[in-house]
């Protein structure tokens, strides 16, 4: 437990970000898993708007800082493939 005022009030902001940032990871893995029940409903609509809405999380989550860019653009590329398997078929 720090004893310096300035060490205190670092600790308060570093929980408060941290739930923060918790919230918006698990916003973001929502996002992710309603693509993935469009894709094994084979509903080729519903994946294509689930997939416009992941992508731009995930855009978002990169900039913010909350995931890495590379990250991001790795996921990006896997749903889109998802997607384009499952229209093919």
């Amino acid at each position: 437990m720090p004893n310096i005022k300035s060490a205190e009030k670092r600790v308060r902001i570093t929980t408060k970000r941290n739930l923060h940032q918790v919230a918006l990871r698990s916003a973001l893995r929502t996002t992710l898993k309603k693509f993935e029940t469009a894709v094994v409903g084979n509903d080729a609509e519903q994946a294509r708007l689930a997939l416009n809405i992941a992508t731009r999380a995930l855009d978002k989550a990169a900039s913010k800082g909350l995931i890495h860019k590379n990250k991001a653009s790795r996921k990006k590329s896997r749903l889109t493939r998802r997607y384009n398997t499952m229209a093919q078929a």
